[in-house]
């Protein structure tokens, strides 16, 4: 099969719609259920990139969560500890695989965003990464292979609808890439940069200690940039994505938006939000929701009495800024990446409040010295890689 006809294209106006091979190769992926469309392709073949990559520069299982094309959450086959089973909703008795503890950390840290999402997986999908995905709202999901049952537990979601793509893990794509945009035609080379530890050498900042852990962190981080709609930047800790901000205008307004989401993950974590008493009956995602607008700001604006008590066994104390702020503070070691260099200081004083001590950037602003002068108050440690990851 060389090519593959599409329900629509981006919206259902957009027709007709297609993926094909334009050499008249046959097609590297097989549709193993459902009727995947046009964005639920650009996801998982970004995403399918997106992991192949982080397993090559890890060693480790990788997984994304997609949405739009931008990864939501990204991150590697580490174990996870009891304090993040309970808050990705995977404090059971399952015993997870070191592939399915890298989908859930990359679903985990921002599930707002992951909620309908497209999954890639850099290894064969196992049994108990299925049964987790089975119990999540999702869209979809690429893998270079299924055992036989994960395979029949994943048919059986959204009642036998769920897309389920097999990619040949040996496909390699040409060398040159096209794109049409109203009806012109762009030529380029991929972009095959090889990230890895060795990316960040150049240190330019006073602290020049950079351990294992943080360039696997950077490493993550990167590559994560490499496959999100610029302007983008992305904070990393322990080897999962915890705050993606993509396709922002201004980077200042990626390195806030990534580092509310950085901040929300660790808030996940105080023993305010995990003292939570919800009611049996409130599923997953309300809790998501409820949690969200409970460490927001204005969260007794935004919720009425009626409507914790439908959500909870009993109205939670107030998490005051102060309080917020004090657990904050004790977040510590995240890596931070930019996908291009950044323009002024202020994005290292956003980051430095989310707990950033290590950076990796291009480097090449008017203003470099201002950014790492700033880095230096900060005791942080900054690499310059010279290369930019602009993707759109």
């Amino acid at each position: 099969m060389n090519e593959l006809e599409l329900k629509y294209g981006c919206n259902p106006n957009q027709k007709p719609s297609k993926i094909f091979m334009k050499d008249g190769s046959q097609l590297p992926i097989k549709v193993l259920n459902g009727k995947p469309g046009y964005i639920n392709f650009l996801d998982a073949f970004n995403g399918w990139q997106l992991v192949t990559e982080l397993k090559k520069a890890t060693s480790l299982p990788a997984a994304t969560s997609f949405k739009h094309v931008s990864p939501a959450g990204a991150a590697v086959g580490l174990p996870l500890n009891d304090i993040e089973r309970k808050i990705y909703w995977a404090d059971d008795d399952m015993e997870y695989s070191p592939l399915a503890s890298a989908y859930i950390r990359a679903r985990g840290a921002d599930r707002m965003s992951s909620f309908g999402d497209f999954i890639a997986l850099s290894d064969v999908c196992d049994k108990s990464t299925a049964a987790f995905i089975k119990r999540e709202v999702s869209d979809g999901i690429i893998a270079p292979g299924y055992e036989p049952e994960a395979l029949e537990i994943l048919k059986s979601k959204k009642r036998g609808t769920y897309n389920i793509i097999e990619i040949d893990p040996s496909y390699a794509p040409a060398a040159i890439e096209h794109k049409d945009v109203f009806g012109i035609t762009f030529e380029q080379g991929r972009n095959e940069l090889d990230i890895n530890r060795d990316f960040f050498q150049n240190i330019v900042t006073e602290q020049k200690e950079l351990p294992d852990a943080a360039k696997i962190d950077l490493a993550i981080a990167m590559i994560t940039l490499k496959y999100t709609q610029s302007n983008s930047v992305c904070y990393v800790k322990g080897g999962q994505a915890i705050g993606i901000g993509a396709g922002q205008q201004s980077r200042i307004h990626c390195t806030r938006l990534a580092g509310t989401k950085a901040d929300n993950w660790f808030l996940r974590q105080s023993p305010q939000v995990l003292g939570l008493q919800f009611l049996d009956s409130i599923k997953r995602a309300d809790r998501d929701n409820a949690i969200d607008l409970y460490i927001g700001d204005d969260y007794m604006d935004v919720l009425g009495d009626d409507v914790w008590a439908n959500t909870f066994k009993e109205k939670p104390p107030v998490f005051t800024a102060e309080e917020k702020r004090a657990w904050l503070d004790q977040n510590c070691n995240v890596t931070l990446g930019s996908d291009a260099f950044f323009p002024f200081s202020d994005n290292i004083e956003r980051a430095f409040r989310s707990g950033v001590k290590y950076v990796a950037q291009p480097g090449g602003s008017k203003r470099d010295q201002d950014v790492i002068d700033a880095c230096n108050a900060h005791q942080m440690v900054m690499a310059f890689t010279g290369i930019r990851l602009f993707h759109h």
